[in-house]
């Protein structure tokens, strides 16, 4: 921190006077330089400091206790925007008008007392920021009240913010496990089906990139995907944690649900993530603790915690529905805290690290509290529970196969390059194979008999006949079966098929099955008996709407 001796540094002897005046020191030197010596020495005398903090005005008192408890400094912006503007202005202008005689705000208080100073430090950042600070010296005379547990950053929920509880899950490597096998089929993002997860699509594919498991391109890496897949479920959790926790390119801005992020500006999503980590970190662990609360002492205390030198204006920041940028402080709730709500109930609570819970009959998260991995990953260590994947696949002799959801990820990931995905939800995931499916596998390399002994293996039973009849059919001879849909012409004589063949509409058929009666092609009805007309024969379609 800096010393009152730096805060004097380079101020004039009309400013060293305004300070002199208000310690109630008599300043007779003749220059500035004579001047802040004396003044240094006065100011630090034993027992002033103590007496002339009594004597500040309540408001002032209270903003020099705020920044004691913060260590002494919070950025320039916070500051002022807490505890009021500091008319700053010329030489000559402030010895005219005497601002401190009737100051503007708590601020303006302390700053022409030499209580606050103003200086650039680089805290956390690369980047200096503007700071507002308490000396040293001084801020050792400041009371600063006990903070009682965490209460600075909030308070606990009450019994009815944690009536539903919704706990923290390993599922998302289930998910992962879903993604993987799509983009390995050849899926691009936008067209894997929303319900394909019980994660959103894009923060998904943006913690697999994360992890080393997909490209930027969005291609799986089979050897870090396979070792993943393979790992134990507590080992491949706290694989995603890490890598989520010190990920530069997971960006949990840019995937706030509702704003859309424009322009070349950047943010720091690895500084601001270990912020508010480390925020939560001070809470109780055993407490249920209301998100709201949490929320609203970040913005009391800590707004700035992912602004550059306070800048509510360079970012440009929209809602999807509006084409008006978030811009000012005003924005904070709509940007700032989304944000911080979005860390807490997206990737803490996906990860398996935060419960959450909502009050009953409400859906919205009220309150949050630890799971029961979160001192593992509050310590970078693999939780020492995990749940094994020993549950068999079963098939059905529709060719049908049901993965269990504790049937090992890699099985689940090979049947899905053999098989066409139908549906996932927490109790089973169904993949059916299909002759189209078994093409796809083809041509990434794969063969029947691979499927064969994955089933063999990882089965619950024996593989019906009719299964293994059919996938050997389909190896040797492609499709058995193929069922084409087409309508029926019937004649009353082969010579109205006859001239049909023979007229311009013979394109329209498709199979001649006897001398009266003939397969067209689906949608061609109406022009069939428009020729037929043209040709003396009238006749009529008759749709089937049979709904057998």
């Amino acid at each position: 921190m800096l010393t009152l001796a730096q805060t004097l540094q380079g101020l004039d002897l009309g400013f060293l006077r305004i300070i002199a005046h208000h310690w109630g020191i008599e300043l007779k030197a003749p220059d500035a330089a004579s001047a802040r010596a004396a003044l240094l020495d006065a100011i630090l005398a034993p027992g002033l400091a103590t007496e002339i903090l009594e004597t500040l005005p309540q408001d002032a008192q209270e903003a020099l206790i705020a920044l004691a408890q913060n260590g002494g400094k919070m950025t320039w912006s916070q500051f002022t925007r807490r505890f009021g503007e500091v008319r700053l202005m010329g030489a000559g202008k402030r010895d005219r008008e005497r601002p401190d005689l009737t100051p503007k705000s708590p601020a303006e208080v302390l700053w022409y007392r030499a209580w606050v100073g103003q200086a650039f430090l680089v805290e956390g950042t690369e980047t200096p920021e503007e700071y507002a600070y308490i000396p040293s010296e001084l801020l050792d005379v400041i009371p600063v009240p006990a903070l009682v547990g965490a209460g600075r950053l909030g308070r606990a929920a009450l019994p009815a913010e944690y009536a539903d509880i919704k706990p923290a899950s390993d599922r998302i490597l289930d998910d992962a496990t879903t993604l993987l096998a799509a983009l390995r089929n050849g899926w691009k993002l936008a067209d894997i089906p929303a319900t394909f997860s019980s994660i959103p699509r894009e923060p998904l594919m943006s913690l697999c990139q994360a992890a080393g498991l997909v490209t930027a391109k969005g291609q799986v890496v089979a050897e870090a995907a396979r070792h993943f897949l393979e790992s134990p479920r507590n080992k491949a959790l706290a694989f995603l944690v890490q890598s989520w926790q010190v990920s530069n390119t997971f960006n949990e801005l840019h995937l706030l649900p509702g704003l859309i992020c424009e322009g070349t500006w950047q943010n720091n999503p690895l500084a601001t993530r270990q912020q508010v980590l480390s925020w939560l970190k001070e809470l109780p662990q055993n407490k249920w603790w209301s998100l709201d609360s949490f929320i609203s002492a970040i913005k009391d205390q800590e707004p700035d915690f992912q602004r550059p030198a306070g800048d509510y204006e360079s970012w440009l920041i929209r809602q999807k529905e509006s084409t008006e940028f978030l811009h000012g402080f005003s924005s904070w709730d709509a940007v700032d805290g989304a944000l911080i709500r979005f860390i807490i109930t997206g990737p803490l609570h996906w990860l398996g690290w935060m419960d959450l819970a909502e009050t009953t009959g409400k859906p919205e998260v009220t309150a949050f509290h630890p799971s029961r991995r979160a001192t593992a990953f509050w310590n970078d260590q693999v939780p020492d529970f995990a749940d094994k994947e020993d549950q068999p696949v079963l098939l059905s002799s529709d060719a049908t196969i049901r993965v269990q959801p504790l049937s090992p990820r890699s099985v689940r990931y090979q049947i899905a390059r053999f098989g066409e995905w139908v549906r996932s939800n927490e109790r089973e995931h169904i993949y059916r194979l299909t002759p189209a499916s078994l093409e796809a596998a083809q041509k990434q390399g794969l063969k029947i008999t691979h499927l064969l002994t994955l089933l063999k293996r990882h089965s619950g039973g024996p593989i019906p006949p009719s299964v293994i009849q059919a996938l050997e059919r389909w190896e040797a001879s492609g499709v058995q079966v193929k069922l084409e849909s087409s309508t029926l012409l019937r004649s009353a004589t082969p010579d109205a098929l006859v001239a049909l063949r023979a007229s311009r509409a013979a394109r329209y058929i498709v199979e001649g099955l006897t001398p009266t009666t003939a397969l067209i092609r689906p949608g061609s009805e109406q022009a069939v008996l428009t020729v037929l007309a043209e040709l003396g024969y009238l006749g009529v379609w008759v749709a089937n709407t049979s709904k057998e």
